[in-house]
């Protein structure tokens, strides 16, 4: 896989050309949400978050916004549910607030089809398996955007990642491309609140190593 034409060179190609594309068609649009997103939310009108690429190497992913700054008494953020408003429902459920993301792809630190940048937090979470899902970068849309999106569970995410790694190809990335689009416009496997559906990487694991210590420690 490593070796492939595709893989070396076209790859980036495609994502030039199909991201410097949908830029230009989708200016209007773009401006449109913006105009949206800062009536609504306010400024930023961008939501910049450091997360894992290509290596594992750090860079800021950019997306519409689609929560409020609200906090509580002693100065907190509220939870998610609390601070998303009824446009940034709109924009999750739609994933409209994922446009920005191809500016990344252009740039070159995502890809239109890989595995989905996680948070950077989630780095000494990985097992030795699973960091190989870094060794093609990460993309708008993947395997298990398309198998399952936000109703798998982390084991089932990575092992779609390690399918996409394995059998990265043209062909795949239009299977992918053209199944996301489906998706979408059907609204599949979208959980709005990805904080209520399931537990962070880190929350899980570190739930699961700590059982296994207390269970090892009977014997």
């Amino acid at each position: 896989m490593k070796g492939s034409f595709y893989v070396r060179r076209g790859k980036r190609l495609f994502d030039v050309v199909v991201s410097s594309l949908a830029l230009v068609i989708l200016a209007p649009l773009l401006a449109l949400l913006a105009i949206a997103v800062r009536i609504g939310l306010g400024s930023p009108v961008l939501f910049r978050q450091q997360r894992g690429g290509l290596h594992q190497r750090h860079f800021a992913i950019l997306k519409f916004r689609t929560m409020t700054d609200r906090r509580d008494a002693s100065g907190a953020l509220l939870p998610d549910s609390a601070r998303m408003t009824p446009l940034g429902r709109f924009l999750r459920a739609t994933s409209l607030d994922e446009l920005p993301e191809l500016l990344s792809v252009l740039k070159g630190d995502m890809s239109l089809v890989g595995p989905r940048p996680l948070l950077t937090r989630y780095q000494p979470w990985y097992t030795a398996e699973e960091t190989r899902r870094f060794d093609v970068p990460p993309g708008i849309t993947g395997w298990a955007q398309i198998s399952g999106r936000n109703s798998l569970d982390w084991d089932g995410r990575f092992r779609c990642d390690l399918f996409y790694v394995d059998h990265c190809s043209f062909l795949l990335d239009l299977k992918i491309l053209f199944l996301t689009v489906g998706k979408v416009l059907r609204r599949e496997d979208v959980h709005v609140d990805t904080s209520i559906a399931m537990l962070s990487l880190d929350e899980e694991r570190r739930a699961t190593r700590g059982m296994a210590a207390a269970g090892n420690s009977k014997y």
